[in-house]
Order: structure tokens, then sequence, then C-alpha cells
């Protein structure tokens, strides 16, 4: 995620790039107009990060266009979240090289990236049930460059399971935590890190609680100073942040 203005700038202090080379990259229009989409082009330079789509609303064919157009921009790598297994198959057709992972809904062109943050994203679920939302998170964070680690199904109905992997929460640089039902698993953690824990609400759970808004309320009124929280199954939006952290 470094910032690809800088790194063309130090390359033509250091006499790597051109003048010419860096005119053309910088050359390059912020944005393409497909018709049905304006390409971000730019924001890998702005942010450190490149544009990704998000497949739910988007046809296949206009997913394999705009993957076509980041590419054509020197985009090397594309993810594509919430993208259903028979558009991922069409976009495949339409002759773009997807790789799909189905439980977390992801597509993934061009491979994942060396890791160059420091230390690791702990990406922890209280269930099985909450695992996609969690490899959504995982997965992103790959893409974004971040060492992941996985602790799935440790929820508070079996705190003994929270505990037996202290070394990894302790060791953690941040904390994705990722739970239905009332959400607790947040607020234990939150307890127990030294590090940043993003909460990540999942619409897990029987009739009260609300598609998720029950453990929504429950982060939010955690009481572990230092947890955030995002929006519900927002496993991307808590690894793009996580991702921010960990490039500090």
């Amino acid at each position: 995620m470094e910032h690809d203005i800088r790194m063309l700038l130090e390359g033509v202090r250091t006499g790597a790039v051109s003048v010419d080379d860096a005119e053309a990259a910088l050359r390059v229009k912020p944005f393409e107009d497909l018709g049905y989409a304006n390409v971000d082009l730019h924001r890998q330079m702005r942010q450190g990060a490149s544009e990704v789509i998000y497949g739910e609303g988007k046809t296949a064919s206009q997913i394999a266009g705009i993957v076509r157009a980041l590419q054509d921009a020197g985009q090397p790598r594309v993810l594509v979240t919430r993208l259903s297994a028979e558009k991922a198959d069409a976009v495949k057709d339409a002759g773009i090289p997807l790789e799909y992972h189905e439980l977390p809904r992801i597509g993934i062109v061009g491979g994942k990236p060396e890791p160059d943050a420091e230390g690791y994203l702990l990406v922890a679920t209280a269930g099985t049930s909450d695992v996609p939302v969690a490899e959504e998170a995982a997965l992103t964070a790959e893409m974004l460059g971040c060492s992941v680690r996985r602790a799935f199904d440790i929820g508070v109905a079996g705190l003994h399971r929270t505990l037996a992997r202290m070394d990894d929460i302790m060791g953690a640089r941040a904390i994705v935590a990722v739970a239905g039902m009332e959400g607790a698993l947040a607020s234990v953690i939150g307890g127990l890190a030294a590090c940043p824990v993003i909460a990540v609400p999942t619409s897990v759970g029987y009739g009260a609680s609300l598609g998720g808004v029950a453990a929504l309320l429950s982060m939010l009124n955690s009481c572990a100073s230092g947890v955030t929280v995002v929006n519900i199954d927002n496993g991307f939006g808590a690894a793009y942040a996580a991702a921010k952290i960990l490039h500090q």
C-alpha cells in the first residue's frame, strides 16, 4: 500500500525512473468513463489502495468492463466483493481470469500480493456462522498487503476457546472481531488486547437479533475502551481500516 506518487518521485530522485516515464505515468487520466461507471484510476495514488469493485447490483459484463479498465490503466490486481457464484462464472466466461472464493463471495484477479505491512492482523469470529463475513475481511486484508491470522469459532459461549488464543490476541497489531447474536466477543477481546479492535456485527441470530442490529448496538455500547465498530456484515470495511493501521 505504498503511495505510488511518492514511489514515483523517489524513483526520479534516485534516477531509477526517467522524467519521461514519470510524466507518462502521471498523465494517466484520473478516471475512465465507461458509461455505466466512472472507474477511479488514481485511487492508489491518493489513498494507497486501488479501487475495489462492489459486485452486488452490477452485471457480469459491467464487472468485466471495470476490471479491464483498471488493468489497462496499470492496476495488476483487482478485488471484487459481494460477487455471486453465477456472476463469477459469467465474468470468467467473459475472459477475465478470476479466482473465486465462494464462502465470502469474493473474486480476485491477479492474485494476492506479498505482505508489506508490519506485524499481523488477527481476524476472529464468535461462531462458524460468522465465518463468511470474517473471510471477506481476511481476504480483503491480504489483498491490501497484510499478514492475516484467523481464529474462528472462539466465542464467549465457551470462553476457554477465546483464552486459548491469547498469544495471537496479544501479539496482533490490530484485531477484527466478528460476531452476531449479542456481539459479546468484541468486548471480551477489547478487554484483553493492547491493539485497536475493529468490531463487525453480523446478521447471524434469532428473531430479536433484528438482523444484526442487536449485535451492532452491543458493540457500540461496549465498555472496553478502544473498540470501534463498522456496519453490519461489513468485513470489507473492517479490513480496509485495519490495513491502514498496519501500514502506519
